[in-house]
């Protein structure tokens, strides 16, 4: 396994998070299929391993394990539950602003909380009316005194029904730079949430609406100064979103091969096992292929992150690559399990379903093949990665090696 380069304690936290997994949230897949509602108490018994901290410095009592050790984790997670491994990588969405963006206050009130799996942080940006637009939203924050007063709606905000405190995006001004973020507690007056209502799949798992009405929120919970909601925005999105999203394709497409692979051993036609029909040998060979090329895609990217290195790219071709991939492999599942993968006995079709959640957020496909072909152009407005890369090396660099040295293996 020590591969793709990760190192040996690297591998050990794979196992011991696919431990937990099999553990502790296998059983509970069935019960939340069913009542396709939140999981509540599971979304904090996950928080409370410190999965949520792996990015945040030991200082805050984080891991400060960087984001390959991230990725491993929600990847492990989805493997078993797409839907716990959305939450844990929703959650680091909220981390990232904080760790990016926050004051020395603001970072001592929350990262330690967050550490310890007793808050759930999350994001807030897409609107109704405006969806990926983001500078078209229409939520705003008036200063009045030493508060603001906000009024809105955000959709599709990931852990919204399980979130503590919410990093919202509004506008306090006209343009791009008309953009602020701030940090709202969910227990604020004039903060409510939306019905949750149940989607296609990924049950268990909360991304649903969340209201202000006039919702008063210190000037103390300002994020990075007036002006900085679309740096908010964008950097949590490209440097977290997209890597958290690809690991979760990731962990759902080394299930559709685990489950396809066992049905082709297990399952026998013409007197012999299904596997070694030729076309299904071509099918399992193309699978795997995909779920080779996706892992290294994956991997490289946030290797990339965690070194500081520009890698925006990098991050967006991991995401395209991963989820179309993981989709296409969930199809041919589909296709050699034939009328049984429509049943609920067997897991492909629940593999299938969570798989097209992946798709939207932090950019379609298209999304990403547009931006690859302004990199290929000349034409990209930045990196982000270049930008925050002090930041976003989580791991110091004496830190790292003591880590692999402990380990025994070089990464």
């Amino acid at each position: 396994m020590e591969r793709y380069f990760t190192s040996g304690w690297h591998e050990d936290l794979r196992q011991r998070v696919r431990e937990f997994a099999e553990r502790e949230v296998r059983p509970r897949i069935a019960e939340m299929e069913k009542s396709r509602t939140v999981a509540h108490e599971l979304s904090s018994l996950i928080a409370r391993q410190g999965w949520i901290g792996v990015t945040i410095g030991k200082e805050y009592g984080g891991m400060g394990a960087g984001h390959l050790a991230k990725t491993i984790t929600i990847e492990e997670l989805a493997r078993v539950c797409g839907a716990m491994g959305a939450m844990v990588q929703a959650s680091q969405l909220g981390v990232a602003k904080i760790i990016h963006f926050g004051n020395a206050e603001q970072k001592r009130k929350w990262l330690p909380r967050i550490a310890a799996g007793d808050c759930l942080p999350t994001i807030a940006v897409t609107e109704p009316e405006s969806g990926g637009h983001v500078l078209g939203m229409g939520s705003t924050a008036v200063r009045d005194g030493d508060d603001y007063i906000l009024n809105g709606r955000k959709v599709f905000v990931g852990n919204s029904h399980v979130g503590d405190v919410h990093g919202v995006v509004v506008r306090t001004g006209e343009g791009s730079k008309g953009l602020s973020a701030f940090l709202v507690e969910s227990d604020r007056p004039g903060f409510s949430l939306g019905e949750q209502v149940p989607a296609m799949g990924l049950h268990g798992f909360s991304f649903g609406e969340i209201i202000y009405d006039n919702c008063r929120v210190p000037a103390a919970n300002l994020l990075g100064g007036e002006g900085k909601g679309l740096a908010v925005a964008y950097s949590s999105s490209i440097l977290y979103g997209r890597p958290n999203l690809t690991a979760v394709s990731l962990g759902i497409h080394q299930a559709v091969f685990e489950e396809t692979t066992a049905l082709c051993i297990e399952r026998e036609r013409f007197g012999a096992p299904l596997g070694d029909l030729t076309n299904i040998k071509l099918k399992l060979g193309r699978m795997k292929s995909r779920l080779m090329t996706a892992r290294l895609a994956a991997y490289h990217a946030v290797h990339l992150l965690d070194q500081g290195l520009s890698c925006d790219a990098e991050l967006m071709n991991a995401k395209l690559l991963n989820v179309e991939a993981a989709v296409d492999s969930a199809r041919d599942s589909m296709e050699i399990h034939a009328a049984s993968g429509l049943f609920t006995d067997r897991p492909v079709e629940r593999y299938l379903r969570d798989a097209h959640h992946i798709y939207a957020p932090a950019g379609t496909s298209d999304i990403q093949l547009l931006r690859l072909g302004e990199v290929a152009l000349g034409t990209a407005k930045g990196q982000w990665s270049e930008r925050l890369a002090d930041l976003v090396r989580t791991v110091q660099p004496q830190r790292r090696l003591g880590q692999l040295e402990t380990a025994g293996h070089a990464g």
